[in-house]
């Protein structure tokens, strides 16, 4: 039987009992040096799993020689570290500018157009003509209905946009205020149901912005029913009543003023107990962060 020379066997280091198949110099961390015209031959033989040049390692940010490669960009536009790409960033941005024209926003801006149409209507003819206070009802009725859809249309459909967070609350105080200034100033509602009702709204609405650094207060039921009962009330003022109606408008506009009161309240303490839970909140982190 021919021998085979040591070093084709592993080299001395087989000779002596080491390992079969061993590098020399593998010990030592330095690899051995193979001639140039041999190098293509060797990769060529080398087994499939050390060559990491499969698609999934390349998505993965796998490169032969060197492992894996962070901050690579993935299939959904964002970073491997979780961060958006910039060309994603400018996508939304253009998007979120497309959508201010869309439904929800257009009926907010109809509610805001009809603001001068229904005080025209409310004072023609001396304010007290039936059928020119049944057609500012009718334009007072539609800017109450348009309330109710555009914000169901933004919530259900995504439409919400930074333009309907600040007209929308306008044209609602902006038609309800133009109602009850018309109803006072002809003389049909006592100017002190008008002071509650808009100095209540007038007063949460700065008290939102006073607490929006601490979070958001949101809509209560009570306040829904505040709201509606307030656009019957106004409604029905608004008509031209008489008999048993006139008399029950009276007592809806009492519910309405009572819950503009109590929602109000409402409304207070929450902005207290979340001032006071936000205060707190960034003084147990800035101790954690000085501890």
């Amino acid at each position: 039987m021919t021998g085979v020379p040591a070093s084709a066997a592993g080299g001395p280091s087989a000779a002596k009992g080491g390992p079969a198949g061993a590098v020399p110099g593998a010990a030592s961390g330095v690899a051995p040096s193979a001639p140039a015209d041999t190098v293509s031959d060797t990769a060529a033989e080398a087994p499939v799993s050390a060559v990491p040049a499969t698609a999934v390692e390349a998505r993965a940010g796998v490169v032969p020689g060197v492992g894996v490669v962070t901050g690579t960009a993935s299939d959904d536009g964002a970073d491997s570290d979780g961060k958006p790409a910039r060309g994603k960033k400018i996508a939304a941005a253009a998007v979120n500018q497309a959508s201010v024209w869309n439904i929800a926003n257009l009926l907010t801006m109809l509610r805001l157009v009809l603001v001068p149409g229904f005080v025209a209507l409310m004072l023609a003819d001396g304010g007290h003509d039936p059928a020119w206070r049944s057609f500012a009802w009718a334009a007072f009725a539609i800017a109450m209905i348009t309330d109710l859809f555009d914000g169901h249309l933004a919530r259900a459909y995504d439409l919400v946009t930074d333009f309907g967070k600040i007209a929308d609350p306008i044209a609602d105080k902006a038609i309800m205020g133009a109602a009850l200034i018309c109803l006072s100033g002809l003389g049909d509602l006592p100017w002190w149901v008008t002071i509650v009702i808009l100095g209540r709204e007038l007063g949460i609405t700065l008290l939102r912005f006073l607490v929006i650094r601490y979070g958001v207060i949101p809509a209560s039921r009570g306040g829904k029913l505040k709201t509606l009962s307030q656009g019957i009330a106004v409604g029905m003022y608004i008509l031209a009543l008489t008999g048993w109606l006139a008399t029950a408008r009276f007592w809806v506009m009492a519910v309405a003023v009572v819950l503009t009161v109590v929602t109000g309240l409402d409304y207070v303490r929450q902005a207290i107990v979340l001032r006071r839970q936000g205060i707190a909140e960034r003084r147990a982190a800035l101790e954690e962060t000085e501890a």
